[in-house]
């Protein structure tokens, strides 16, 4: 195979995983479309040092998340991570039924969403990728912390985020 009909064979698979790293870490549509351009052309560059380490899938995250960090630039810590309510794997931040079925409401959406914006930018990065469905394992390997360490984080993440939506059970 080519190196273009590598290229184009990734982008076919994964373009839709892209475009929703790139709406996790922009709100701003022509940002999203300049990012998407961006993870395209990061993706090129670096398709001949692709070593096979990891699958296709997770380096294609990798790159996409880092390209969007880099994209975000000095506003990185302001940044908005833009959750939707079709999210499929949103249930898997707050795993309890009851709470599920009330996030979702309007209105708990829009204070998960207020909640998750104040994370620190390695937790808004690990949760847009859980909110993918990314394996503990994929997430370590994406953002370069040990398995054990995305497990803890998210935990904490899990617990701090039920803690404060409590009172919104209610």
């Amino acid at each position: 195979m080519t190196k273009e009909e590598t290229f184009n064979s990734i982008v076919s698979e994964n373009s839709e995983r892209i475009r929703n790293i790139c709406r996790y870490y922009n709100s701003n549509v022509e940002d999203q479309k300049d990012m998407y351009q961006e993870v395209l052309v990061n993706i090129w560059k670096s398709l001949d040092n692709f070593r096979g380490d990891s699958q296709v899938s997770t380096w294609v995250y990798r790159v996409a998340v880092n390209t969007s960090l880099t994209f975000t630039g000095k506003a990185f810590r302001h940044m908005k991570l833009m959750v939707n309510g079709d999210t499929e794997n949103l249930n898997s931040i707050i795993d309890d039924e009851n709470l599920h079925r009330k996030m979702a409401e309007e209105k708990m959406l829009e204070r998960m969403q207020v909640e998750l914006n104040q994370l620190s930018v390695i937790d808004k990065a690990l949760i847009s990728l859980m909110l993918e469905g990314l394996s503990m394992k994929d997430i370590s390997e994406v953002i370069g912390i040990t398995e054990p360490n995305v497990k803890v984080k998210i935990h904490r993440i899990k617990s701090q985020l039920k803690e404060k939506l409590k009172g919104e059970q209610a």
